[in-house]
């Protein structure tokens, strides 16, 4: 008797039907317990030299990670202070895996302030927005880095400028870099791989005409997988011998970790 395949749709309801009460309760309850121990003058806390708004972030982060069906697994160990991180960039969810081991200021497109609660999260997480396609946010942004990271805090950016489809890893911007060599700030290439062996980078990356809104919602039905936080051997800006070599190294190690073949 050959036994019936499982209906994926079904599958599907049922993943809906337990996480959606998951995130409303992650949302609704620990969220304002967060915002609470990230203000003064609980925020400022020091436990372990770690402040207590940056373990609260992480804590969080992760749980929302959870919520969605990701077991976030860590490879390496991020650097203290001040340093520049470079990752791959899939989907929206790269910035909540990242946060979920180390507090960073991102480096986003504008439009994430605008969308639900995400891109509320974004800007108290101190991302610095940047307007594609103008010269002139791109030189605040720059300044706005440079002043982070001479003040000892860590800075996050997608130097591809764009999310993809999950199955290259595009080419890496220099310009990004210079706020780096100008600190004279490591850089840390983190790897972000979807699934076992990053066999869903597709999966989790936008398809051709999905927003936002469908994004996030067809993540939250999808199978538990992990998400591979992986942080790389970092560089400095006197061993790359420029922004752009610094770009090349970076892109080289991340792809290296992804198993895929550079172009």
């Amino acid at each position: 008797m050959t036994r019936a395949r499982p209906d994926p749709r079904a599958a599907r309801l049922a993943r809906y039907l337990v996480r959606w009460p998951m995130l409303t309760w992650h949302v609704l309850v620990h969220l304002p317990i967060i915002l609470i121990l990230m203000s003064p003058p609980f925020g400022g806390i020091a436990i372990a030299g770690d402040p207590l708004k940056h373990r609260v972030v992480r804590a969080w982060q992760r749980g929302l990670m959870r919520v969605f069906g990701f077991r976030v697994r860590r490879v390496g160990t991020p650097l203290p202070g001040a340093v520049l991180f470079v990752a791959n960039h899939v989907s929206w969810i790269d910035i909540t895996a990242l946060h979920a081991f180390r507090m960073m200021g991102f480096v986003a497109k504008r439009e994430i302030a605008s969308w639900p609660v995400v891109g509320w999260l974004a800007t108290m997480g101190e991302t610095i927005y940047h307007q594609r396609g103008s010269q002139e946010s791109l030189g605040g942004v720059l300044h706005e880095m440079l002043d982070r990271l001479r003040e000892g805090r860590a800075v996050g950016v997608f130097p591809e400028g764009r999310t993809r489809d999950g199955h290259a890893v595009g080419p890496f911007h220099a310009r990004i870099f210079l706020a780096a060599v100008e600190a004279n700030v490591p850089v840390q290439p983190v790897a972000l791989r979807y699934g076992e062996g990053g066999d869903a980078q597709a999966i989790v990356a936008f398809g051709p005409t999905e927003s936002f809104a469908t994004n996030f919602l067809r993540l939250l039905g999808e199978p538990a997988r992990v998400a591979d936080v992986i942080f790389l051997e970092p560089i400095l800006p006197a061993d790359a011998e420029g922004r752009r070599r610094l770009a090349d190294t970076a892109r080289g190690r991340i792809i290296a970790a992804m198993g895929q073949a550079e172009d």
